[in-house]
This record gives structure tokens, sequence and C-alpha cells, in this order.
């Protein structure tokens, strides 16, 4: 069989499981929030996944491979990008398709970051924003053949930078110019803690998101005759279980319980922190990676808590720290330029620039983005949005049909709230479990 054809199979199969990753921020974010709002991260997803990839296939993918001018921008293969010109033997449709997905993930990393408090409509409009324009700005600086970070010798494999890094840190902007949750602060300065509506459904989109993972690291190869790509997949889930293990343990130590919502986001700051130098580090350096990464992602939670800017599933910490760390990683930890295994500073100085300048991007990026929607089409809920819930408020439908679960007990148990749907014990009577 031909090789355009293998590369085909493989590029495909790999994007598929970029875009199914989706499946796992849904899960994962509708686990993490209160019940009241499950439908409304779902229905974040499904814009990123619809408004988000026409807006990518019509202007991103311009931006981000077009013809270069200066090093900054793409100014072609607008409205259908046929005739993109590959160094490899692959189609251009499957590489658009697998870059799609990548687009999507950036925006949908921002989407938890920003749940239970903000307008659908300005998602819509960052959803927007994101894919045909943020990311790819800065995705032509890294993946360009002629950006000015590419040209530096920038090496970011799949991503730590570009997409996380630069995702995470407009999640960061954002939430803090919409404000927390109300009642996630009090006027001392505590937290307090919104407790997630379902971790088993959590656990199932990390799991979902872990599967993705590897078609979004090894995928990045585009050639499935490259020998690299079983050192990718090794490397990939090395670091997940590593950042998986730290936390796992850090958490029993520093709080006395095994937190399993600090274990999930250990597992994905592995995995975002090694998408960087998967290609490029051996499998010990890829352990080191994600014992560093679990350790980053609590300190950042506690870190992001104290600022009184409220992250619900924990994204900023993720993705944002852990896309700078692993990105500066690679420079410490490169088989063939690292610090750590060469001795050369070079390529160290090389992704702290890289780094800084997706934290800046991402910051400013996120800053315009909030102050636009905010002056057209409203930035955050109402105050009475927020406390119904946006799963009524915006979509006219709960998660659970919470009448219909109780609808065969005895009336005189229970007492229906007409307002929410919610089953309501009345005083002094045994509550049945549904």
């Amino acid at each position: 069989m031909e090789l355009i054809y293998v590369n085909t199979i493989w590029v495909v199969i790999a994007a598929a499981m970029v875009l199914f990753m989706e499946g796992g921020f849904s899960l994962l974010e509708a686990g993490f929030v209160r019940t009241k709002n499950a439908v409304n991260v779902t229905m974040k997803i499904f814009v990123d996944l619809t408004v988000g990839a026409l807006a990518f296939w019509l202007i991103g993918f311009g931006i981000m491979f077009g013809d270069d001018v200066f090093g900054f921008v793409g100014t072609s293969l607008f409205g259908g990008p046929e005739k993109i010109e590959l160094s490899i033997a692959l189609p251009s449709s499957a590489y658009v398709l697998f870059q799609m997905g990548f687009a999507i993930a950036c925006i949908s990393i921002v989407s938890g970051a920003v749940a239970e408090r903000m307008n659908f409509k300005a998602y819509v409009l960052m959803a927007v924003m994101i894919t045909a324009l943020l990311y790819p700005i800065s995705g032509h600086w890294f993946w360009h053949s002629e950006g000015w970070l590419a040209k530096l010798g920038v090496k970011d494999f799949a991503g730590s930078a570009v997409i996380h890094a630069v995702g995470g840190f407009a999640a960061l902007s954002i939430a803090k110019i919409l404000g927390p949750r109300k009642g996630r602060f009090n006027s001392d300065g505590s937290a307090n803690v919104f407790a997630p509506s379902n971790i088993p459904l959590a656990s199932a989109g990390a799991f979902i998101l872990w599967f993705g993972w590897f078609g979004f690291n090894a995928g990045s190869t585009l050639d499935a005759s490259n020998a690299a790509l079983a050192t990718i997949a090794i490397n990939t889930m090395l670091a997940a279980a590593s950042g998986g293990t730290t936390a796992l343990f850090l958490t029993m130590m520093k709080f006395g319980k095994a937190d399993p919502s600090m274990t999930i986001n250990g597992v994905l700051s592995g995995l975002v922190a090694v998408t960087a130098g998967c290609a490029y580090v051996s499998q010990w350096s890829a352990i080191i990676i994600g014992v560093l990464s679990g350790i980053i992602v609590i300190f950042a939670t506690l870190l992001i808590d104290n600022l009184k800017i409220d992250d619900p599933v924990g994204a900023v910490a993720v993705h944002g720290f852990n896309g700078v760390f692993g990105t500066i990683a690679v420079g410490l930890f490169d088989s063939t330029q690292g610090l750590l295994t060469t001795g050369s500073f070079a390529l160290l100085k090389i992704q702290i620039v890289a780094a800084l300048i997706a934290c800046v991007w991402g910051l400013s990026g996120g800053i315009f983005m909030a102050k636009l929607a905010e002056k057209t089409v409203g930035l955050r809920a109402s105050e009475r949005e927020e406390e119904e819930g946006l799963d009524m408020s915006y979509h006219g439908i709960p998660a659970y049909n919470e009448l219909e679960r109780f609808a065969d007990l005895p009336t005189s148990l229970y007492n229906f709230e007409k307002s929410t749907g919610i089953a309501v014990a009345p005083p002094k009577t045994k509550k049945i479990v549904g």
C-alpha cells in the first residue's frame, strides 16, 4: 500500500480521536459543575464543534498556514483550504481536519474556566474569535515554517504553548474580568467550596481525554511510518500516570484524603506538560515532567483561589500553568539540546521566550475578547439567570428530570419545588434515596 494511503488512514483516525476529546471535555465539565449548569457546559462544547469548526475552516486555517507576511500571519487558504503544500505524503483535507481538532480544543479550555456564570451569547462570540483569530495567529508564529518563533528554533511538538498556554491564560484573564460565581468567595477572602455534581462523570471525561491524547500527540507526526510514534505514545502515558500519581499522594499528605478532582487534574496536567516534548525527551524525562506537573497543578490551583479568580474545573492550573511548564521543560530535558541532558542553555532560552509570548498573547487576547463581549452581547449572565441555573435560563431544560425520578413515590413523602422541579423532603420525614 502506498504511503499516502497509510498516512491518510492514520491522520484521519488521529483527528477523530482528537475530536472525540470534546466528549471528554463535556463529561469532565458536567461532572465538575453544579447540576443546574450541566446542560450549559455541554452546549458550549457543541458550540466549539459546530461554530468553532466552521470559523477555523473559513478563516483560522488560512491565518495559521497561509502565505506568510513577516512571520506573523497567513494571508491565503481562506474559505476551503484545499491546496496546501505538505512536506509529507498526505492529502490536505486530512491535515485540515486534524488541525481543526486542535483549534476546537483551545476554545474548550476556556469553557471550563468560565462555567456557571457566562452569557451564552458571549461564549459563542469567543468561540468564533479564538478559532478564527487568537489561536491561529499564535499558531502561525510557532508552527508555520516562516513563523518568527519557528525560525528561532522553538520546539513545541503538539502544542503545550500553542494550544494549552494560550488557551489557559486567555481563560485566566476572561475569568478574572467575568468575576467569581455568586457566593464563591467571602468578604474576608476565604473561599466556599462548591461540590462537584458527579465525580464518576468527570472521571469518565478524563478517561476519554486521556485516550484522545494519544491521537493528539502521536498524530502530530502526520506519518504512520515514523518510528517516533511508539516513543511519543509511551511518553504520553508515563507523564499522565506520574502526574496523577503525584497529585494523588500529595493530596493524601496535604489534606489527609485522596482527592479525586486533584487526581484527575494531575493526570491531565501530565498530559499537557509532555505535549511539547513528547517526541524529544526520554521516558525517564517524561516521568519527571509528569511528577513536576502534578505538583504544579495543586499549588497553582491554590494560588488562583488566593487571587480570588474562580475556575470551576481548574482549567488555568491544568492548561495554562502546565502549558508554560511543558514548553520550558523541553529546554531542560530535550535529548539532544536540553540543559540537563547536554549542558547547553541555548534551547532553554528560546523555550522560555516562547512560553512568555504564549502567556502574554493569551492574556491580552482574553482581555480583548471579554471587553468586546461586555460592550456588545453582554459578558455575564444576570443574577437571576445564575441563581436559576444556566440550563433553564439559556436552554429551557434541566440535566436531570427530578420530577420524573420521584414520580412513583407517595406524595406524602416528598414535596416538589415547582420553580425548580427538585424533590424536597418535608421536615421530620425519613429521607428516601432515589
